[in-house]
């Protein structure tokens, strides 16, 4: 299970979901559309800059940002995991969809995190039950990996998962 591919589709992709949500979920913010602009011109000094602010008021688009496109792709000058996991962590521990996948691949490959094949699993089962998009490949890669006593343990924990309010 892969935690970053490194893409122009899949980052205009992301920016067009980030975007269509947003104007669904509350109002545009000009640091977002200035960062996802920044993005789109892989400027990502810009987009950190403008994306921190929106972070630290624990918006969940710009943790999602931050964390795959920021600070979670290799190809990034500000590449770093530590810094990208716990703001995935948070924003899918809050019910922001998009999140859980990659932080389900953080898990698998303990990047940023610690490994824990458990806690991919448990991500990737939360992700489909809420229908994202490729979860149940993800979540099938991830059963595959764990033993019958551990993937019990991990549909436990999926099952009784409940999003943070704060």
């Amino acid at each position: 299970m892969r935690f970053v591919r490194s893409s122009r589709a899949l980052l205009a992709g992301a920016a067009l979901f980030v975007g269509v949500m947003g104007a669904l979920a509350q109002p545009a913010s000009a640091n977002m559309e200035e960062a996802v602009k920044a993005l789109q011109a892989g400027d990502v000094v810009a987009a950190e800059k403008d994306l921190q602010v929106l972070a630290k008021e624990r918006d969940p688009r710009a943790q999602f940002l931050l964390g795959l496109y920021v600070y979670g792709n290799a190809e990034s000058k500000l590449f770093d995991l530590n810094k990208a996991a716990p703001l995935l962590l948070d924003a899918s521990e809050r019910g922001y969809l998009p999140a859980m996948i990659p932080l389900a691949g953080a898990y698998a490959e303990g990047k940023g995190v610690p490994k824990s094949l458990i806690e991919a699993y448990k991500w990737c089962a939360i992700a489909e039950k809420w229908n994202v998009p490729n979860a149940q490949l993800a979540l099938d890669q991830a059963s595959r990996e764990l033993k019958p006593d551990e993937l019990e343990k991990a549909k436990a924990a999926a099952a009784a998962y409940q999003f943070k309010t704060k």
